[in-house]
């Protein structure tokens, strides 16, 4: 890396989304790509090296989590570049192959990959003529590519799936792979987001490595390539179209913004028929809540769960166990724009009591077949592992709409790989069944894991 450039890397675990800071020391002047929502990691990146943020790229309007390029460009009057595909409704340069700029000693120049998206964009950074980086976006991951289903309903302009699997075959391999190997690859995503089905926990690659070892980018035909790609995705949450509708009008400043949620005092009556996500672990959960509420507990992955569970047209109160935790949680939710749906925030158990069994584990082991066992991973995790012979499988995004399956009768056993969706998904079945015992499996899950793999 020339000593006079410095690219800072962000991550946000819970997103597992990388967003980049790329300082010219000689100017005094630095380039975004794809920030997080809240901005000041940032202001605070150029404080501290007394440099102007003077660009936001974005590398394509992002389905998972919602960009601060707009705040950003606001406050410190830098400039926001996109492809002009995007459609994009706010003040910018359109950024599209033949296009580049300079900062300092450093030049960005953009490269059309369509294929996660009809707009991607990777941009490639050289210092004095030769190229250090490529910023790929969502098109080329580190032992993966982008996902290619996300955009058949959502954004300016839609593609089919297969469509843009096609699009990633010829990105990765007529615009990426000929860079030369030792060129950085910094996505923007990694292991853990559902914009890919990446595994890889490493941040940063270069082309070579991927080349040599990146399933996606081996020699095979594009229909094999294609085949490969699309099977398997992992669900589409319900917020990801939201999202990129969002990303594509430029979002409202991320801290005036949280700042309107409602609070609410913890004894607040509560509006029948909005949904209560209650964050509390699910012990307490269990020992009494609202009628209704969904235990989505505060956890790593709490933003992808509220946003593939409750819709981005429902409103909804947010309940956590104390102020720190609820401070947080509204900041979560604002990562993903929907903190304009919560009709209220509050702290503690408002005074219904509705309460859901212990289970006992033992005598599940010993007769499951008096059970109705409902496994929420999944399809690919089912597969993958199947658990339990005659489990009905509804995986946890789509829940609430399919918890009519369920047969009543017999006591249902809720189940998940880990028993954080479990605690969420028992919690949806129990006011549906009224009538029906319903047990919630939690970790124990995993002592079965073990059993089966045994056989």
């Amino acid at each position: 890396m020339p000593n006079d450039m410095k690219i800072e890397q962000f991550e946000d675990k819970g997103l597992a989304h990388y967003s980049y800071a790329v300082l010219s020391e000689c100017a005094r002047e630095i380039v975004l790509v794809d920030p997080a929502r809240d901005p000041q990691q940032y202001y605070d990146f150029a404080k501290q090296h007394d440099a102007k943020i003077v660009c936001v790229l974005e590398t394509h309007p992002h389905a998972d989590f919602v960009s601060s390029h707009l705040e950003i460009a606001q406050k410190t009057g830098a400039v926001i570049r996109v492809s002009k595909l995007l459609g994009a409704e706010y003040d910018h340069e359109a950024f599209d192959e033949g296009q580049s700029f300079t900062v300092g000693k450093l030049t960005f120049r953009a490269l059309n990959t369509p294929g996660h998206s009809p707009d991607s964009v990777s941009t490639v950074l050289s210092h004095e003529g030769k190229d250090v980086a490529v910023f790929t976006g969502d098109t080329l991951l580190i032992g993966d590519v982008g996902r290619p289903d996300l955009r058949e309903k959502a954004g300016n302009m839609t593609a089919k799936r297969e469509e843009l699997a096609r699009q990633m075959y010829h990105s990765t391999r007529e615009k990426l792979m000929p860079l030369a190997d030792d060129v950085l690859v910094y996505p923007a995503h990694g292991a853990g987001s559902l914009c890919s089905k990446a595994t890889n926990s490493a941040n940063s690659s270069t082309i070579g490595a991927e080349k040599a070892g990146n399933y996606a980018l081996r020699p095979q035909s594009e229909e094999d390539f294609v085949k490969e790609l699309l099977a398997d995705q992992p669900f589409i949450p319900k917020y990801f179209g939201y999202d990129v509708d969002l990303n594509k009008a430029g979002a409202p400043a991320f801290a005036p913004s949280i700042a309107k949620a409602p609070r609410l005092a913890a004894d607040a009556k509560l509006e029948a028929g909005v949904v209560v996500v209650d964050t509390r672990p699910e012990g307490e959960f269990k020992k009494g809540h609202v009628a209704g509420a969904i235990n989505i507990q505060q956890g790593g992955k709490f933003e992808t769960w509220l946003g593939s569970i409750v819709g981005p047209e429902e409103s909804f109160y947010l309940l956590a166990a104390d102020e720190a935790t609820l401070t947080n949680l509204i900041q979560k939710t604002a990562k993903i724009g929907y903190e304009p749906l919560i009709k209220g925030a509050l702290v503690g158990t408002p005074s219904t009591k509705e309460t859901m069994p212990e289970m006992d584990v033992e005598a599940f082991r010993q007769h499951p077949e008096n059970y109705t066992i409902v496994d929420i991973r999944n399809a690919s995790e089912v597969k993958s592992e199947p658990l339990f012979a005659n489990a009905i499988n509804v995986p946890l995004p789509e829940l609430r709409e399919r918890v009519g399956e369920i047969p009543a009768g017999k006591p249902v056993v809720v189940h998940c790989a880990g028993g954080y969706r479990s605690a969420a998904g028992s919690s949806i079945v129990a006011p549906a069944l009224p009538d029906t015992k319903v047990l919630d499996l939690s970790e124990a899950v995993k002592s079965f894991q073990k059993a089966e793999a045994a056989h």
